[in-house]
């Protein structure tokens, strides 16, 4: 069995990829945190990169009137972050930054869990 052919493994891959992309991008800033004339980069939120794919199941669907409707921006991309600049130019808050990654390692480590969750499930379906 394939599991990028089932729908919640092709999502889980995408998302990993994309986590390990934003990963990359936030080590870059932190890296340059004492250059001078760095601006801080970002990628767009996982919804907006998903859509630019043009991947389906993107979309929450709402099967209850109990459930949030939720709200998501489709504009994906790199972003090039603009706010307060150090005296040099650069813009990078270290704060800010090692806040991004914790929330990225947060994802990483929710995505895993719920690949091996699932792939546990498949495995007790098929009696292994």
């Amino acid at each position: 069995m394939d599991p990028t052919n089932v729908g919640i493994f092709d999502l889980a891959e995408r998302r990993m990829s994309y986590l390990d992309h934003r990963s990359a991008v936030l080590a870059e800033n932190i890296a340059n945190a004492d250059t001078p004339g760095w601006k801080s980069r970002d990628l767009q939120p996982f919804t907006a990169a998903l859509a630019q794919a043009g991947a389906s199941g993107g979309t929450p669907v709402r099967t209850s009137t109990l459930h949030l409707a939720g709200t998501s921006t489709h504009d994906p991309g790199l972003l090039v972050l603009t706010g307060e600049r150090a005296p040099d130019g650069n813009g990078v808050r270290l704060d800010a930054e090692l806040t991004k990654v914790a929330d990225t390692d947060s994802a990483h480590m929710l995505v895993t869990d719920l690949w091996k969750t699932y792939l546990g499930m498949f495995r007790t379906a098929l009696g292994k």
